[in-house]
Parts: structure tokens; C-alpha cells; sequence
């Protein structure tokens, strides 16, 4: 049982920290564009970058594919930055039945679990089972992946319903703000 609360904190902590908050800018314009309403969609699109995110630790941890991590570590401001202008490009736009975004949230989730497979990776040797450290890890990812999501969302609800934003300019201005935040990181990481 130590192990499970081991695990789940290191996924856990993982989305959370502020010193690697690149999981909570992706989030943010990943749901920006969502209402309490849309909740079941949300969870959704949560749960498909968690098991992208596990997969890709899986995959690394039973040394079926190896990512060269420079190349990573360039693609996760992409990917936050893709799914910034994306939630601005279709801000308030109707979404299409299959929703483009499953694809590259589950997509993005891959990208960032090879980012953390490397210490993930030194944390799994000579663990006795590999499997069940990685659903614990994932249950902690899924927990603070969902409180922030709520935040963002609740966040969004006071903007709109109490300052009176429209929907449009709140997700705007958030996705913008993440933009303005991401572009330093992809500098810091440009790979050509």
C-alpha cells in the first residue's frame, strides 16, 4: 500500500509542479473552451492524454521504443502552443462530431509521457511489477490533471457569469495568455 500512495503522489506531483508546469498550460487551452456542462467531454479528453501519457511510459519502461529526448522536449511547447491556437482558431466555432482534439490530445499525451520516461524509467528498475506502478502513477495523473480542469473551469464560469466575459473573449484571452507563456519554453528547447 506504500508503494500505491508512492506512485500516485509521483503522478500526482508530476502534473503539479511549478518548477515543470507544462501539463497545467496544456490543460488550460485544452479546456478552455469548455463549461461545467461539458464535463463528460472533458473527463474525456483528461482520461484520453492520461492513458497517451502512460502508454508512452509503458512503451519506454519495456524498452519498446526509445525517443530521442531533445526532440521531446521541443515537441511539448508544440503541442501546448498547437492547442492554444487551436482553441483560438475555433473559439466559438461549432466542433464537428468527431472532435479533431481527441486525436491530438491522446496524440500530445504520448509526446509528454516520453518526456517524463527517462526518470519515470529510473524510478522502474528492478521493480517487482511495472504494470501496477504505472495505473498508480496514471491514477495520480488523472486526479490532479481533473483539479485542474475544475479550476480552469470554474475559473472560466466567474469570468464569464460574474465579470461578464463572453465566452469567445475568455477563451482569448486564456489561450493567449498560455501562448505568451509557452513561446519562451519552445526558445528555450528549439531544436533547429
Amino acid at each position: 500500500m506504500e508503494d500505491f500512495w508512492l506512485y500516485l503522489k509521483l503522478g500526482f506531483d508530476h502534473v503539479l509542479d511549478w518548477n515543470a508546469y507544462d501539463h497545467v498550460l496544456f490543460l488550460t487551452a485544452l479546456v478552455a473552451s469548455y463549461t461545467f456542462q461539458q464535463s463528460k467531454k472533458v473527463i474525456w479528453l483528461v482520461t484520453l492524454f492520461t492513458i497517451g501519457h502512460v502508454l508512452s511510459l509503458a512503451l519506454s519502461a519495456y524498452d519498446l521504443i526509445r525517443v530521442d529526448s531533445s526532440i521531446i522536449e521541443f515537441l511539448i511547447p508544440v503541442s501546448i502552443i498547437f492547442t492554444a491556437a487551436y482553441s483560438i482558431f475555433t473559439s466559438g466555432k461549432p466542433k464537428g462530431k468527431i472532435n479533431l482534439l481527441y486525436f491530438i490530445t491522446f496524440f500530445f499525451g504520448l509526446v509528454h509521457g516520453f518526456g517524463f520516461s527517462t526518470y519515470f524509467n529510473m524510478l522502474a528498475q528492478g521493480s517487482d511489477n511495472l504494470l501496477l506502478m504505472l495505473v498508480e502513477f496514471a491514477l495520480g495523473i488523472e486526479l490532479a490533471q481533473i483539479i485542474v480542469v475544475f479550476i480552469v473551469l470554474l475559473l472560466g464560469f466567474i469570468v464569464q457569469n460574474i465579470f461578464r466575459f463572453s465566452k469567445r473573449d475568455w477563451i482569448l484571452v486564456i489561450s493567449s495568455l498560455v501562448l505568451g507563456m509557452t513561446i519562451p519554453i519552445l526558445v528555450e528547447n528549439w531544436i533547429f
